[in-house]
């Protein structure tokens, strides 16, 4: 059986560090500030934006929160936008997505000054990474690296398999995995023989979309597998991409969902915004 990687637990690891960091930089006259946007009333936005405030909290990150009505204007939300990217106080700057219809999606990722992108989505961080330079990493990837690393997983070398192309997880992933020298490979909807291709892979990660489509006929022995996915069952029971029991038996390592990768990713928000703050402030 799988060993379980637990990423409530290194996630609350990071979080300890990022809190003890945060108040160094407090002694210094430093408070680290971030901007939280939400438009609309999605439900699962809400509790999303209330994570990031419960972390901002613990670690001693100031938030501020700015909360829109559904019916707000594209041209409202980019003035805040420019606001906050003016205002010396503000390192980080996140809006919750989806956004009502309204409004385009990529205008407002492109208005976030790159110096504040803690999502790191805009065109700029992502280019930064992919040419090795210092910037924002989108969170749910670099937390996948944290887990990796933080279980002693050797990425150096190893066969890495991706499913998924998403600008989001996908493509920042593959980038990631090959920044620590694996050999990448990223798979999609086109794939052909998808299972030999996953059956190479040292390291799976899963991010297709698809509610327990990965099962143990993909998996190599012994093989790391991360499960990007969430989905919301019948009787409101959570699964990944990956059908969990089927994938243990066979696995190495496994996330499980929930508590795999999910807490990463506001784990990983507290680390970029942390460090936007110290390079706002010359301390990198």
């Amino acid at each position: 059986m799988a060993e379980i990687i637990d990423g409530k637990k290194i996630s609350q690891d990071i979080k300890d560090e990022v809190k003890d960091k945060v108040a160094t930089l407090k002694e210094d006259g430093i408070e680290v500030t971030l901007a939280v946007i939400l438009v609309g009333n999605d439900p699962a936005s809400g509790v999303y934006v209330s994570n990031k405030k419960k972390a901002c909290e613990y670690t001693g990150i100031k938030s501020l929160s700015y909360e829109m009505p559904e019916n707000t204007s594209e041209e409202e939300l980019l003035s805040l936008i420019d606001d906050l990217n003016r205002d010396n106080t503000v390192d980080g700057i996140l809006v919750q997505l989806p956004l009502p219809k309204q409004i385009n999606e990529d205008r407002v990722i492109r208005r976030i000054s790159p110096d504040k992108d803690v999502d790191g989505f805009h065109p700029e961080s992502v280019g930064r990474l992919s040419i090795g330079e210092r910037g924002f990493v989108s969170c749910t990837p670099a937390g996948i690296i944290e887990l990796l690393k933080r279980s002693d997983v050797e990425i150096d070398g190893k066969e890495c398999v991706v499913i998924g192309r998403s600008n989001i997880v996908g493509k920042p992933m593959g980038m990631l995995l090959l920044r620590e020298s694996g050999t990448v490979t990223i798979c999609h909807s086109h794939t052909r023989d998808l299972k030999e291709v996953t059956k190479r892979a040292d390291i799976l990660v899963v991010a297709i979309g698809k509610p327990k489509m990965i099962d143990a006929s993909y998996i190599k022995e012994g093989a790391t597998v991360i499960d990007v996915g969430i989905h919301r069952l019948e009787g409101k029971k959570l699964c990944g991409d990956c059908d969990y029991d089927s994938c243990a038996g066979v696995a190495g390592k496994i996330t499980p969902v929930p508590g795999g990768v999910g807490p990463m990713t506001i784990a990983m928000l507290m680390v970029n915004t942390y460090q936007a703050s110290l390079m706002h402030h010359g301390r990198i």
